[in-house]
């Protein structure tokens, strides 16, 4: 792989790290919470489009257009049922209570799919194998467009949504300080079911591209979880665009890294990493941003 090659293949790794990692970004940024689950409801929303395809034949695009609404439907409920009560009780209890919800997660899909792996590669037609040759050793894959232009549209949106909506301005409002927003007559309740219904419906998204580019199994999640969390803090913490910025930072790091030695990728993203908290957290203290 040459350098201009590797750099092109990191933008687009960077780009599906960057969706997975925006709905771990927007609950942070929002409530001040790690989702240690993030990485499990990813692979949820990857089996529920592989219940779909499987049952009716349909594209991956379409199952995934079933899925949604449903994940969106699971993060609202999961916000009322289990996160609301977690984040009156301190810091630490939301930590326990995502990471049990993690262990649920994993033990219902080894129930339900046992431990063989899926892919939905087969379901999204070209786009798994078509690729554009731009010269003799630079190609450029039609997966690796499609995630990155979703992943800018995505922020864009995001941003607007935050931006230029009640609801997002709500949004941010509590994001600063719950209890002014309560003052003004914002529920924060309502808002954070908003916002863990959104970070979920997004990782949904993310778990579909992982079941595009790979296999995937009940026990993926942990790993998608470290990348999505690395992707955060490279990019800054509760930063929209700065997840996006962290993604590609760290598919960059990977694809590198993998030009010195093939078992360098993943270790060159973790290098990165840590770099990071070093040089920003190392001295300092930890401060919020959501979409500035």
């Amino acid at each position: 792989m040459t350098l201009v090659n590797a750099i092109v293949q990191g933008i687009f790794l960077g780009a599906f790290y960057a969706v997975l990692a925006c709905g771990l970004s927007i609950m942070f940024g929002v409530m001040r919470i790690i989702n240690l689950a993030h990485g499990d409801v990813a692979v949820l929303g990857a089996y529920l489009a592989f219940v779909v395809v499987e049952r009716t034949g349909a594209s991956v695009f379409v199952a995934f257009a079933v899925a949604f609404p449903v994940m969106l439907a699971l993060g609202y409920i999961l916000q009322v049922t289990v996160l609301e009560r977690s984040l009156k009780a301190g810091i630490l209890t939301p930590l326990l209570a995502t990471f049990g919800l993690s262990i649920v997660i994993q033990n219902l899909l080894l129930i339900a799919f046992s431990p063989d792996v899926r892919s939905l590669g087969g379901a999204a037609g070209v786009f798994t194998t078509a690729s554009w040759q731009v010269t003799g050793e630079l190609s450029i894959s039609a997966l690796g467009v499609l995630i990155l232009v979703v992943a800018v549209i995505l922020f864009g949106a995001l941003q607007l949504f935050l931006s230029y909506t009640p609801a997002g301005w709500a949004m941010r409002a509590t994001a600063e300080d719950a209890d002014a927003a309560e003052l003004v007559g914002i529920d924060s309740r309502a808002v954070y079911a908003r916002a863990t219904a959104i970070a979920v419906a997004i990782a949904s998204l993310g778990g579909l591209f992982l079941g595009i580019r790979s296999a995937f199994d009940p026990a993926s999640g942990p790993t998608q979880l470290i990348f999505a969390f690395e992707a955060v803090v490279i990019g800054g913490m509760g930063s929209l665009w700065g997840t996006l910025v962290g993604g590609i930072a760290l598919g960059l790091a990977q694809t590198l890294g993998a030009q010195l030695h093939p078992e360098f990728s993943v270790l060159a993203g973790h290098l990165l990493f840590l770099a990071v908290l070093i040089a920003r957290f190392g001295g300092g203290r930890l401060t919020l941003r959501v979409a500035r």
